[in-house]
């Protein structure tokens, strides 16, 4: 399975990207993807499933998903994430807050996607 790629298997196009990871330079690759791929699409039309796997955030990463995700932004309509426990959601909070973006987190994958699916 690839970790980050477009889907239509949710019934619209969603962009998945499953940020699990056992090497902290294993989490950058993923990151420049996401960015190449949701910055291709017209603005304000992706829809993003990020699921959170293994791994861990030092500040390095952290400023990296800040990056990412406040160059995202004009393009992203709707965002979950799955996955978000303890620490990371503070971690997640504060991305949220530098991008100016609104992610809404999920413990489950099915209510993600019907978040994601509703207009």
């Amino acid at each position: 399975m690839e970790s980050a790629h477009f889907t239509d298997e949710y019934g619209k196009e969603v962009f998945v990207l499953n940020f699990s990871y056992d090497d902290m330079g294993d989490a950058l690759p993923l990151i420049e993807e996401c960015a190449a791929q949701i910055r291709q699409r017209p603005e304000n039309s992706v829809l993003t499933l990020t699921i959170i796997g293994k791994g861990r955030f030092d500040t390095a990463l952290v400023e990296r998903l800040k990056e990412l995700t406040k160059g995202n932004a004009p393009y992203v309509k709707r965002a979950a994430i799955v996955g978000v426990s303890g620490l990371y959601k503070v971690v997640i909070s504060a991305v949220s807050i530098f991008s100016r973006r609104d992610f809404k987190l999920f413990d489950d994958k099915a209510e993600a996607i019907e978040y994601l699916q509703a207009d």
